[in-house]
């Protein structure tokens, strides 16, 4: 490997948004600098399965509709 290229690794603590902690390394900051997540596993929907629903309101398909719809493709 060439010198001086790579970023340091080190040991940092990461804070999540319930309070709990635990140190981990990485190339985040310097050695011994806390990282405080906003979003984390126990807490998005992503991970934890929320029940958030996306809503077609005025989408690309509803656009259409709106405008050719009385048009009659496809109808016979």
């Amino acid at each position: 490997m060439k010198p001086d290229i790579h970023p340091q690794y080190h040991l940092i603590k990461v804070v999540m948004t319930d309070g709990t902690e635990y140190f981990t390394r990485s190339t985040y900051g310097k050695a011994g600098d806390t990282l405080h997540l906003d979003i984390d596993p126990t807490t998005h929907p992503a991970w934890t399965g929320g029940s958030q629903h996306l809503v077609d309101r005025g989408g690309r398909l509803s656009r259409f509709n709106s405008r050719f719809g009385g048009l009659g493709f496809g109808k016979k």
